[in-house]
């Protein structure tokens, strides 16, 4: 009689991974981080809190499970508040339905066409510069909020009136104005202390989540009579759809421009997003037409059920990243803990003071502005890229999200006035299986980004891989940053490059990225 056979380890399944546990801890991370986000950007959209939390469950349990980049979490961004907030000022609450069901449609025709490389087209200084200017419009509406004072018509009335708002809070009375203002300053005070100072054994506790307790506390003991939120009993009372009435708002060639543009900037950013937790962690890379193409179905979806856009957005995703996830299933299951929350507790979001999530708020905008990005800029490309962020920033603050974006494309084109005699670029795959080479000659500039990106993507992670730059004459930021991202990946997932021609000023710093 033979020896009963020995059953392996459970590995897990195609739908439950053996490292569900990890993926578990880290939902609960991102869903402390997500909800008080969700509801604090539906205020500053200008609709009701419940609506973020709506945006959040779908971008999580839907788009988590459809996403090309399945560690990226999507949800209601900071970056289309101002863009939601005019519409909803200018057309009403009703026109949002239609305008971002045309926005998702956009997007996954976009997907389906393979556009996901050309978004990372967009130099980064533009990027940048966009979320910096909205980075500064979110600052300035949410000052007022945090006084519990409406905000005002523009965002350069929002810059402009807040001083005199804040120069008439009374040191001695303590009127509802300046009890707002406490639980406000006491909320960024506490993200900005227990970010400094947080032990290593609470790293995975997010300062809003800590923000919001506080804040709310006080508010409880101390009896303050300041603005809450507001929320419906019911969640499903809380979901708009549109009717065929409200689709009338299509017929309009500026409504559909900026539907158009609303996918354009959410597509953006979610391709930032996944870029940079490309950057955090050595798993699957993500796929960017599929995401483009999930996030359509997700914004079309919330166009459905009145809900606000989405985005794959930066700060859940990282925590989501540092907390330890490993797979899809952490987005998928921080959606269903919204869902249970706003199904279940509906009483406990009510406590929550409006001046705290302005709190929270300000802190989200003034990370944006990411002054760190600039000196980057400035360090390894000159004062151009520089030009190109400030000037779209001051065009978004100034006049709108559009006519910003389109003002640094056409600034960063500048860029490639040198070159312009010389703007083709070849690329050539040698070598063997074992070693390949890589070679590149001529101009590389954002027109050649996709093709580029698609060449280097192709190449093994790991193993040596051989570079060959001695004829490339000339690379744009654009491209430089793509190359130096791809070579720092490549390290950090234990591959080796070599690169020749390091010794031109041109390739150096790939050079040091690759070292």
């Amino acid at each position: 009689m033979s020896a009963p056979a020995i059953k392996p380890p459970r590995t897990g399944s195609k739908f439950i991974p053996a490292t569900l546990s990890q993926d578990f801890i880290a939902s609960i991370v991102v869903f402390l981080v997500a909800v008080p986000l969700c509801m604090g950007i539906a205020i500053a959209s200008g609709v009701p809190a419940e609506k973020g939390l709506v945006t959040g469950i779908i971008g999580g349990i839907i788009v988590g499970t459809l996403s090309g980049a399945p560690l990226l979490v999507s949800g209601p961004a900071a970056g289309l508040a101002v863009i939601v907030y005019d519409l909803v000022q200018d057309h009403g609450i009703t026109a949002l339905g239609p305008i971002l069901i045309v926005a998702g449609l956009v997007q996954v025709v976009a997907g389906l066409f393979k556009l996901g490389q050309w978004f990372r087209a967009i130099s980064p200084a533009v990027v940048h510069g966009l979320l910096a200017g909205i980075g500064v419009l979110i600052v300035a509406s949410q000052a007022h909020i945090m006084i519990d004072q409406t905000t005002l018509p523009s965002g350069i009335r929002n810059i402009l009136g807040a001083p005199a708002r804040y120069l008439a809070l009374s040191p001695t009375a303590f009127g509802p104005t300046e009890q707002a203002f406490l639980v406000g300053a006491i909320t960024i005070l506490t993200i900005l202390l227990w970010e400094k100072f947080r032990p290593k054994s609470l790293k995975l506790v997010p300062g809003a989540l800590l923000g919001v307790i506080i804040a709310t506390a006080l508010t409880a003991i101390m009896a303050l009579s300041i603005k809450k939120v507001v929320v419906p009993d019911s969640l499903v009372a809380s979901l708009a759809f549109p009717t065929p009435a409200d689709f009338g708002v299509l017929a309009s060639p500026t409504i559909l421009l900026t539907a158009v543009a609303l996918a354009f900037i959410a597509s953006a950013e979610t391709l930032l997003a996944a870029v940079a937790v490309d950057k955090m962690q050595d798993g699957t890379r993500a796929k960017f037409d599929k995401e483009l193409i999930a996030q359509g179905f997700g914004n079309a979806l919330c166009g459905f059920v009145g809900a606000l856009p989405m985005t794959g957005v930066i700060v859940r995703s990282s925590a989501n990243v540092q907390a330890g996830a490993k797979t899809r299933w952490s987005a998928i299951l921080h959606g269903v803990w919204i869902l249970g929350f706003v199904a279940l507790l509906p009483w406990l979001m009510r406590l929550i003071p409006m001046a705290c999530l302005a709190g929270i708020l300000i802190v989200v905008g003034w990370k944006l502005v990411s002054l760190k990005h600039v000196r980057h800029l400035h360090k390894l490309y000159g004062v151009l890229p520089v030009i190109v962020w400030a000037a779209t920033l001051i065009m978004v603050v100034s006049t709108d999200l559009l006519l910003g974006v389109l003002t640094g494309i056409a600034l960063s084109l500048l860029e490639l006035i040198p070159f312009v005699r010389n703007l083709s670029l070849l690329i050539q795959q040698r070598g063997t299986a074992e070693e390949p080479e890589l070679e590149l000659a001529g101009t590389a500039t954002l027109f050649h980004l996709p093709r580029l990106a698609k060449a280097l993507d192709g190449l093994p992670e790991r193993g040596t891989v051989r570079l060959v730059f001695k004829g490339l004459a000339n690379v744009d930021h654009t491209c430089s940053e793509l190359i130096s991202d791809w070579l720092q990946r490549r390290k950090a997932a234990g591959g080796h490059t070599e690169i020749d021609g390091e010794g031109a000023a041109l390739h150096r710093q790939f050079a040091e990225a690759a070292a």
